[in-house]
Formats: C-alpha cells, sequence, structure tokens
C-alpha cells in the first residue's frame, strides 16, 4: 500500500540529516511518497547544499531550539542555553503553528523525525491524527538494555527527559544503533545504522594523512598547535565555516587543508585516511567504522550525548576517546590498527529492510 510521508529533521546534526536522506530514497525505491521535509533549526547554520541535491520535494526550516556555546566555541553552556531558548518561546509557538499549517497542506498519513524537539512539542500539544514515528540514535537512551556510562544521574535524567519530549505520542522509536540488544523494550527498536548509500561504493585504502571532522570551531586552536609541532603530517580538516578559521588562524596551509562541509568530498577522504578525529558524532564514527578507520573522539565539553557516543563506540571497537584533540594518541593507535569487524558490517548490511519494515508496519 502506497503512503504519503513527511520527514522532519534536527537541523543542528549533519548525521540527522544524511540519514534523512537516506530514508528519503528508500521510501522512493519502495514506492512510496515522500511530500515535504521539515527541517528544525536554530538559524545558526545553514541548510547544507548537499540536503537539496539530494532532495528533491520543499525543504522547509523551522526554528527549533539549540544549545548556546562558549565564547570560544569549545563546550555547551547549559544555563545560558535554558536561558536563550526560554526567551524565544514567541517564535517556537509560531513554530508549532507554522508546523500545523504545513501539517494541513501536505496531509502525510505519518511524519519520520530524526530527533527535531520542535515536531515532538507539536505531537504534545496539538495531538494531530497522523502516525508519528521516531529515528535516531538518541532513542538508545530509553532502552533498559543501553548502560549509561559513569553515574552522572542528573545528566541522564535531563538527556531522557529531551528525547522522550522528541518522541511525545509516536507509536515506535527506531534506536540506531552500533551493536544489536537483543532485549525487547516497548516503543523503543533497536536497528542498524542507516548510512548513506555512497560509503558502500568506495574502496578503502589507507593514505598517510588524518581525517578532522570539526562542528565546534574553537577546537581548531588545538590541531593548529599540534600541527606546528608536527608540520610534517597531512590533515584535512572539515568545518562548517573555513574562512572562519583561514582569518583568526596562521597555520601551514600547504599541509593543513581547510574544507567546507561537502558530504561526497568527505567519505572520499575519510576512505583514503589514515585516521579520523571527531567531536563523537554517531553518524562519522560509523562510516568510519565501516571503512575500517580507527577514530579519536573528543567529545564537546557539556555535552552529554557526545560522552555517551565516545564510550559506547569505544565499547563497539571504533577507537579512542580523549578530552581534546591530542593526535599523537590517534597517531599511535593507528599504527597497529587492523579493523575488520564482521559482526558489524553484518549488522549494518540489514539496515535498510529492517528500518522498511518497522515503519510499514504503523
Amino acid at each position: 500500500m502506497r503512503k504519503k510521508y513527511l520527514l522532519a529533521v534536527q537541523g543542528e546534526g549533519r548525521g540527522h540529516m544524511t540519514q534523512a536522506i537516506t530514508l528519503f530514497e528508500l521510501l522512493r525505491e519502495k514506492g512510496h511518497e515522500v511530500c515535504a521535509v521539515i527541517v528544525g533549526s536554530s538559524g545558526r547554520r545553514e541548510i547544507p547544499s548537499f540536503m537539496y541535491s539530494r532532495i528533491d520535494v520543499p525543504i522547509i526550516q523551522v526554528a527549533s531550539p539549540n544549545f548556546v556555546s562558549d565564547k570560544k566555541n569549545k563546550s555547551i553552556n547549559i544555563p545560558k542555553s535554558v536561558l536563550y531558548n526560554f526567551g524565544k518561546l514567541g517564535t517556537f509557538r509560531n513554530s508549532i503553528k507554522q508546523i500545523d499549517e504545513i501539517i494541513a497542506k501536505y496531509k502525510p498519513d505519518t511524519i519520520i523525525n530524526f530527533f527535531d524537539l520542535m515536531i515532538g512539542l507539536y505531537f504534545r500539544f496539538k495531538n494531530p491524527i497522523v502516525n508519528h514515528i521516531c529515528i535516531a540514535h538518541q532513542y538508545i537512551y530509553l532502552h533498559p538494555g543501553f548502560k549509561f556510562p559513569g553515574s552522572l544521574i542528573t545528566d541522564q535524567f535531563a538527556i531522557k527527559l529531551f528525547t522522550k519530549l522528541t518522541a511525545s505520542r509516536s507509536s515506535k522509536q527506531l534506536a540506531l544503533s552500533f551493536y544489536d540488544i537483543s532485549e525487547k523494550h516497548q516503543g523503543v527498536v533497536i536497528v542498524p545504522p542507516l548510512l548513506r548509500s555512497d560509503i558502500f561504493q568506495l574502496n578503502p585504502k589507507k593514505d598517510d594523512f588524518f581525517l578532522i571532522y570539526l562542528v565546534n570551531n574553537g577546537y581548531f586552536e588545538e590541531i593548529v598547535n599540534w600541527h606546528k609541532e608536527n608540520p610534517n603530517y597531512e590533515l584535512h580538516c572539515f568545518t562548517d565555516d573555513p574562512s572562519f578559521l583561514k582569518q583568526n588562524f596562521i597555520f601551514n596551509e600547504a599541509k593543513l587543508f581547510v574544507h567546507a562541509i561537502n558530504d561526497k568530498l568527505f567519505l572520499e577522504k575519510m576512505s583514503q585516511a589514515r585516521g579520523l578525529a571527531s567531536t563523537a558524532g554517531f553518524e562519522s564514527v560509523c562510516e568510519a567504522m565501516f571503512l575500517g578507520k580507527p577514530v579519536l573522539m573528543v567529545p564537546v565539553k557539556g555535552h552529554f550525548e557526545q560522552y555517551c557516543n565516545s564510550r559506547d563506540a569505544h565499547k563497539a571497537g571504533a577507537g579512542i576517546f580523549a578530552e581534546k584533540f591530542d593526535l599523537n594518541k590517534l597517531l599511535e593507535f593507528s599504527t597497529d590498527f587492523d579493523y575488520e569487524n564482521v559482526e558489524f558490517k553484518n549488522w549494518l548490511a540489514k539496515s535498510k529492510q529492517i528500518i522498511y519494515e518497522e515503519i510499514v508496519s504503523v
């Protein structure tokens, strides 16, 4: 039976966007209609061009809450984040009204939500007659089989509460995971990562350079300082605003290359790199695991989700974690790294079939 879907994406995370693109293509391939895509964004980052090039239905931006970073853009300031978003309640009320108008216009059978809070709040306050399915790695936090690292009870409570709000009145939460969890739980279904199809066309090799993915460009200072002490190494750094880095930092541009976010070039470089250094985003770590690349994970300070990701990915064999971008650790770790992980690849191979069956069963 042909169904009409509307996708909603938390626009501050690139991984949510690539997952949405993959599902968009899968639903189309299976004969379903995707009528539009809502992107929830604070306006801090532009919707990347690869979204428009891969999705040929209306992409509608809606104001949504986001974290506030410190002045150096290296950590999350929770009190300021709360105050900032509280001051925009009027804007978010308008977002709920805007979402209501979008639903009325397109009349989807189901909204598939990639962790956008405004969609969760819309369902909580409006309770529309439309199905709501959620997909994101974060829904694993609601599964009793997931073990949080450490004993940060307050952080655990906060992230569970936020995650539950995004999933308000949803019939199913698909939790993308590095590994399977056999224990069943009502509502939360553990599923494999939903990686973009491009990655399966690559032929990995090991060149002598490191790839760096920076969401928070304040960490570039640590990379520049490391490179000054290790000038012979080639580094390729991808970030939202390369012009900012070039204007504010002095570095050897013949060896340290700064690139704007580009999905195809990033994957190409990852397939060739000796290793990846990033802030522990779920999607990029999964891509590195598939390509057999060791990862140095540096969670943004105050970002409990990335803290959890780094420990969980380490447990799954992806690499190591640290408090700063000390590439010496990645250099040492990558020397003897030989990563096949057949179990992860077999888990990943079932992704589209499992996720599609879970969606159409609603």
